[in-house]
């Protein structure tokens, strides 16, 4: 069983972060017609980040782009931009972390994960 935390502080820019997240989020729906979405939050003290991941059991990414997907213009969605995941990659790399992406190892899906400075009291 997964001990829960009830607060991480996290000092970020609430509304650039909350941009990424969002981002992520509508990424996993879209891409995801039927399954589920699981976002997972992990503290790692000591190295003093948190790593959130928003998992999918849709669609996997291209294999074509995933080199690339970060970058700007770079999709394989139908009426998206390409520039969501470079948005959300700036944003994380402007707070000193990163930003990646895997296909899931058991099944269909994907995981986007990025890590966060962890304020530790």
């Amino acid at each position: 069983m997964q001990k829960q935390i009830k607060h991480l502080y996290i000092p970020a820019d609430k509304t650039r972060i909350t941009q990424m997240i969002s981002n992520l989020l509508n990424n996993a729906i879209k891409f995801t017609e039927e399954g589920i979405i699981k976002i997972l939050i992990e503290k790692k003290s000591e190295e003093q980040k948190a790593v959130i991941s928003i998992m999918d059991t849709g669609s996997d990414v291209d294999s074509s782009i995933v080199h690339h997907l970060f970058s700007k213009f770079i999709t394989k969605s139908k009426g998206g931009t390409g520039l969501g995941l470079y948005i959300s990659r700036d944003i994380i790399e402007a707070h000193g972390k990163k930003i990646w992406a895997k296909n899931n190892k058991v099944g269909n899906g994907s995981t986007f994960s990025f890590n966060l400075p962890l304020l530790l009291k």
